[in-house]
């Protein structure tokens, strides 16, 4: 499929670039059902076929505790994918919604997410996690620390997780958010639409039209900040080459 050799052009240079992956490793991808975390389910099982470096792979969903939530078909695609699949039941909704009724949840409830999933993995007895962290979440990461907490700073490529003994990873963050969309669409990922209440009503989502507005009148702005996050060797990023789809905006 022309789509998947076109997504694992950006996997597999960033897990090389930043030695995301060593041999005997076990990986679970953390899966949220969106189409970032499906993207990367798909293109790191395919990875395994062929990368040099042995590993095993599994899924992790962590159950929000939103009512309805149905991951059947999460299910049949790790299924498809022979990728072992397990869902973490929490009440993580309850929690943030219904007793604390916070009015700006997003951070605190990616804590309560991430350390449920990095309990799974533990337990699981993974070496790494897997985020569907993509290139443009960097750019807009980066600009939210600037624009509402002053500081220049974004999230690593590579963390070691010192509490649980595990490295996370983000092997796509050279992929375009635009590529990830098409790849979606194309493969028909099950993509669930998110239920939580504050789903695009966010900082985030108000710096990603902030971007968009800006490259139009600006073309390459996204690239040319990455490239400076790079440069600037920001918080474990380096310049490692040219980045793929970056010369066209540099002639």
């Amino acid at each position: 499929m022309e789509q998947m050799k076109r997504v694992l052009s950006f996997v597999r240079r960033a897990v090389d670039d930043y030695e995301m992956i060593h041999e005997g490793d076990k990986i679970a991808v953390g899966v949220s059902a969106g189409k970032d975390s499906l993207t990367l389910l798909c293109a790191m099982a395919e990875l395994r076929r062929f990368y040099p470096k042995r590993f095993e792979l599994c899924a992790i969903t962590v159950d929000m505790g939103f009512e309805g939530a149905d991951f059947s078909q999460i299910r049949r695609l790790c299924e498809s994918l022979d990728v072992p699949y397990h869902v973490i039941p929490t009440q993580i909704s309850t929690i943030i919604f219904d007793v604390r009724k916070e009015k700006n949840p997003c951070s605190l409830c990616a804590k309560m997410r991430r350390g449920a999933l990095y309990r799974g993995a533990k337990e699981l007895g993974c070496t790494t996690v897997a985020l569907g962290h993509h290139f443009d979440d960097v750019v807009e990461t980066f600009m939210l620390n600037l624009f509402y907490e002053g500081r220049i700073g974004c999230f690593q490529p590579v963390t070691y997780l010192s509490n649980t003994d595990i490295h996370m990873i983000r092997p796509m963050i050279y992929m375009p958010e635009k590529d990830v969309r098409y790849f979606a669409s194309r493969a028909a990922l099950p993509v669930m639409k998110s239920p939580c209440p504050a789903d695009g009503n966010t900082e985030r989502e108000e710096m990603k039209q902030l971007l968009h507005s800006l490259e139009r009148q600006n073309k390459g702005l996204r690239y040319r900040i990455f490239g400076a996050i790079q440069r600037g060797e920001i918080d474990g990023f380096r310049v490692i080459g040219k980045m793929q789809g970056m010369k066209q905006y540099e002639e």
